[in-house]
């Protein structure tokens, strides 16, 4: 008989909480209990935008046991949608508030949510686990370097949870044929390929204008230095906008094809850094940086690491839109969020698995049952339940090869690496290790 959707959640969390329990992940034990296995979790969701789909389902699930306490939003009418999305899901009404601090000051929220766009996303993380609260970001996690640092150094001090939104890592599929790989499927793992293709249009040309009607604009930019509102900024363009508020297309999807390479290969952070990258399409358009990219990362003992990016020509390169080929002595694996496949060095299918799941693909925002499972997973390591399958000490491996790569882009040329930190001593890299915060904003442990 076919099982259901929550049936398949429900099962596929249980799973991955076994596999994780068992060596995959850290031990559940090292975390701080202070929610008791069966206590309600009060949560708060902060950013309502296109990522808002992928959380009324596991924060509503019967199994999570949680209450949402808090939808908050700096325009008007996200928060408006997302209390008609949430209508759907549950029998009550959380509080629709703008500002994150008030938030903050209620000690009765145990974990919040940050879906807000990427300058947000560490800054708001720490203000969380200093107020007291675990916290699941959303990808990239951090905004640039120094925050990766910050974001470690942050969780360490106040003990609280800190989960990646790469939903990946909580995959099923991708969990079995990674440990596959770790148990010699391949021989020895050497290199990954992490590829994406996108067909993005192009985007209007900022000019300035007053900011929606709805819009808080000064707290959208936060942390970020203030600076006049341009048009659709707000509405996913901060993107493409320069780097005031976004990390480019390696921190937008990168950081989820690079995590699963590093994860396969285990390999924490490379020794140099090589990146060629441009804007290739729509010259005259309001697109400030790079939309094609090729980046090389070489780790120590020959492992290499490259991520090959158009953000706005389809053609699928490597037969779909995005995903992962790992290449060992004696065989590949092309894993992607549909699934696996195994190759022998001849290159016939040794084995295959297609997920049961529907997250897969390009599309913006929305969810799934990855989103749904990984979620799950940050409820259950509060309890003490499970492990984190993307904790913030490891995640930030992932993460810093993002920023590397920006790196080596915005200085032209390429980076040396410590690999045993992921710091490099390169002085015009330094000048951007970090960022420029508005006076009174900055990230502070």
């Amino acid at each position: 008989m076919k099982r259901t959707r929550r049936e398949f959640i429900r099962t596929s969390a249980l799973g991955v909480a076994g596999i994780t329990l068992s060596g995959m992940g850290l031990s559940a034990a090292s975390y701080n209990r202070i929610i008791g296995s069966n206590e309600r979790i009060n949560v708060a969701l902060i950013g309502l935008g296109r990522r808002l789909g992928a959380f009324p389902e596991p924060i509503a699930m019967k199994e999570a046991n949680t209450h949402l306490l808090y939808l908050c939003d700096v325009k008007e009418s996200q928060r408006e949608n997302a209390a008609r999305v949430f209508s759907n899901h549950i029998d009550y009404q959380p509080r629709l508030v703008n500002d994150l601090r008030k938030i903050m000051d209620d000690p009765n929220v145990d974990a919040i949510i940050n879906a807000m766009p990427d300058h947000w996303h560490a800054p708001g993380a720490i203000m969380g686990v200093k107020s007291g609260k675990h916290v699941f970001v959303e990808k990239p996690g951090s905004h640039n370097a120094r925050e990766n640092e910050l974001l470690v150094e942050a969780r360490r001090k106040y003990g609280k949870l800190i989960q990646l939104g790469n939903q990946q890592r909580s995959a099923p599929e991708s969990i079995k044929i990674i440990r596959r790989i770790h148990e010699g499927a391949i021989g020895e793992p050497y290199k990954a390929v992490t590829f994406y293709s996108n067909a993005r249009g192009a985007v209007p040309n900022q000019t300035p204008a007053e900011p929606p009607q709805g819009l808080d604009w000064d707290l959208f930019q936060g942390p970020s230095p203030r600076r006049q509102y341009t048009h659709d900024t707000w509405d996913y363009n901060w993107h493409w906008y320069g780097w005031d508020f976004g990390t480019a297309e390696i921190g937008n999807n990168g950081i989820h094809e690079l995590d699963i390479a590093r994860w396969a290969l285990q390999a924490d952070y490379p020794e140099r850094v090589s990146v060629k990258a441009d804007k290739r399409h729509f010259s005259d358009d309001g697109w400030t940086m790079y939309d094609t990219m090729k980046a090389s990362f070489y780790y120590p003992g020959n492992k290499t690491i490259i991520w090959d990016s158009k953000s706005r020509n389809g053609y699928p390169t490597y037969g779909s839109g995005r995903g992962t080929i790992i290449y060992g002595t004696e065989g590949s694996v092309y894993v992607d969020r549909d699934g696996y496949k195994l190759f022998d060095r001849n290159g016939r299918i040794v084995s295959e698995k297609s997920a049961a799941g529907s997250e897969g693909g390009v599309a913006l925002g929305g969810g799934g049952d990855m989103s749904t499972i990984h979620v799950l997973n940050f409820f259950n390591a509060i309890r003490g339940k499970e492990s984190l399958n993307s904790p913030i000490e490891e995640m930030v491996k992932s993460i810093q090869l993002c920023h590397l790569a920006n790196l080596s882009y915005r200085i032209k040329k390429d980076l040396e690496v410590n690999p045993a930190n992921g710091k490099t001593i390169d002085p015009d890299a330094l000048r951007l290790w970090s960022r420029e915060y508005e006076p009174g904003w900055e990230p502070e442990i």
